[in-house]
């Protein structure tokens, strides 16, 4: 039984494309991402009596416009640099969760604009990266935004 030989053009051609593709890995955009979640109070009291959302049928949710709770769930996606660990994500985890200390009190603050306020801090203390959060309502309804460093 006989191989059959690579040609010699087999042979570059199949070197270029491991190559290119060992080049397209190692420019590779790199995300890290980490979960934790905070108990919180919050309202939104335009829902009292804006027309739009005290519409007094199915479509109502002036109950808002009331402090009420939530777990807030957040998922925090950023920029890494490297593969091994430019950013251990565990102590990002632990870092973000003693920035929120005890039940988290948002106000008025919606998921976007609690969401803004974390981008503040992170990018204090890793600028220059990208950064995206995800912030939601028990894990049912919330908000992605993301923070790109070119801007």
């Amino acid at each position: 039984m006989s191989e059959k030989r690579e040609s010699h053009d087999e042979f570059i051609l199949r070197n270029m494309r491991e190559a290119a593709l060992k080049d397209r890995v190692s420019k590779a955009s790199r995300m890290v991402w980490v979960t934790f979640e905070k108990e919180g109070l919050h309202k939104y009291p335009a829902a009292l009596d804006d027309p739009k959302l005290a519409t007094g049928d199915k479509y109502d949710v002036s109950f808002l416009g009331y402090i009420h709770r939530h777990i807030f769930k957040f998922r925090v996606w950023i920029e890494v640099f490297h593969d091994d660990r430019d950013i251990e994500f565990i102590q990002f985890k632990r870092w973000m969760n003693e920035l929120y200390e005890g039940e988290l009190n948002v106000d008025f603050q919606s998921c976007e604009m609690i969401s803004d306020d974390l981008y503040l801090k992170i990018q204090e203390r890793y600028p220059n990266r990208n950064v995206w959060i995800e912030v939601s309502e028990d894990g049912e309804n919330g908000a992605l935004t993301t923070y790109s460093k070119d801007v």
